[in-house]
C-alpha cells in the first residue's frame, strides 16, 4: 500500500510555565525539565513513528494534552518537528509545505468563518481560493450541505445565527469541498448533538468508501473510533503506546466483549490512576 503519511522518530517540544508543586511529577513517557523554576520543557510528541496508507482511516485516541492536536498540526505543516522525519505524499513537511497544503484539508474544534456570511457564501469563498469556478463551488457546496442535513433556507442563513454544531458541520463541508487527498479531522464531532454527530459520521463513511481520501481522525469518542477507523493509535504523554485495529488492540489486552474504552484505559489509564492516588495521599 502506498504511504500517504510517514512519521519516523518524530519529537516536538514546547516551553510552558512551571508549576512548582508538580515539577517533581514526571508524566509517563514525557520529559519535563524546569529552568529557573519558571518554565519547563514539555515533549508534546516523543519519538513517534507510524505510516498511513492511501484511503486508510487512522484514529488517534488520547487524553487532553496527550499530543493529538500537535501531531495533526505537524502533519498539516503548521508546526515543524524538532526531531525526526515527517513526509506527506512523499514530501518532507519542512522542505515542501507549499506543495503539501493544497492537497489536504483540516477540521479543528474551533473553526473560523466570516460569521456575517451564510454557510453557502463561506463555502463559495473557500472554493474560489482553491481555484474552483463559482458555478462548480455553489453546486458542490449545496450538495454537501444537504447531505449534512441543511435545508435550502438554513444554508443561506448567516453563520452567526447558527448553533455551534451547525457551524461545525459547515467546517466539515468546507473540508470536503475540495476533495482533498488527505483529510485531518481534529475532534470533528465534539459538542455536536446526536443527530449532527450521526450525519457527520455517515458522511465520513461515504467518503471512506470511495478509497480516494486518507483520513486522520482524533476523537474522545471510542464508539466513533471503532465505527470509522481502520486502525487506532493511542497517544499517552506524547508517546505512541499502541497501534492496531480495534480488534487487534482488544486481543492484546484480553478484552473479549468489544469495549474499546477498556482498551484505552489499559494502555493510557495507569498514569491517571497514579495521579489520583497522589492527590488523595496529599
Amino acid at each position: 500500500m502506498e504511504d500517504v503519511i510517514l512519521c519516523k522518530n518524530v519529537s516536538k517540544r514546547f516551553w510552558e510555565k512551571s508549576d512548582p508543586e508538580r515539577d517533581d511529577q514526571i508524566g509517563k513517557g514525557r520529559t519535563k525539565r524546569s529552568i529557573g523554576g519558571r518554565k519547563r520543557e514539555v515533549a508534546a510528541l516523543d519519538d513517534v513513528s507510524f505510516r498511513v496508507g492511501k484511503g486508510e482511516v487512522l484514529g488517534i485516541l488520547g487524553a487532553n494534552g496527550s499530543g493529538k492536536s500537535t501531531l495533526i498540526r505537524v502533519i498539516s505543516t503548521l508546526l515543524y518537528p524538532d526531531e525526526g522525519l515527517v513526509e506527506v505524499f512523499g514530501l518532507d513537511v519542512r522542505k515542501h509545505p507549499h506543495a503539501i497544503r493544497p492537497r489536504i484539508s483540516r477540521v479543528s474544534v474551533e473553526a473560523s468563518f466570516f460569521k456575517k456570511l451564510s454557510a453557502l457564501e463561506n463555502l463559495v469563498f473557500s472554493g474560489r481560493l482553491y481555484g474552483l469556478s463559482r458555478t462548480e463551488t455553489v453546486t458542490k457546496s449545496a450538495a454537501i450541505l444537504r447531505r449534512l442535513g441543511f435545508s435550502e433556507q438554513k444554508m443561506r442563513a448567516p453563520l452567526e445565527n447558527m448553533s455551534r454544531g451547525q457551524q461545525q458541520k459547515v467546517a466539515i463541508a468546507r473540508a470536503f469541498l475540495t476533495e482533498p487527498e488527505l483529510l485531518l479531522l481534529d475532534e470533528p464531532t465534539t459538542g455536536l448533538d446526536p443527530k449532527s454527530r450521526r450525519d457527520v459520521q455517515e458522511f465520513v463513511e461515504e467518503v471512506k468508501a470511495t478509497g480516494q481520501t486518507t483520513i486522520i481522525l482524533t476523537t474522545h469518542d471510542m464508539a466513533e473510533a471503532e465505527r470509522l477507523c481502520d486502525r487506532v493509535a493511542i497517544l499517552d504523554g506524547g508517546r505512541l503506546v499502541a497501534l492496531d485495529t480495534a480488534d487487534g488492540l482488544k486481543r492484546k489486552v484480553g478484552v473479549e466483549a468489544g469495549n474499546l474504552e477498556d482498551v484505552f484505559f489499559a494502555f493510557a489509564g495507569r498514569k491517571w490512576e497514579d495521579e489520583e492516588e497522589d492527590e488523595h495521599e496529599a
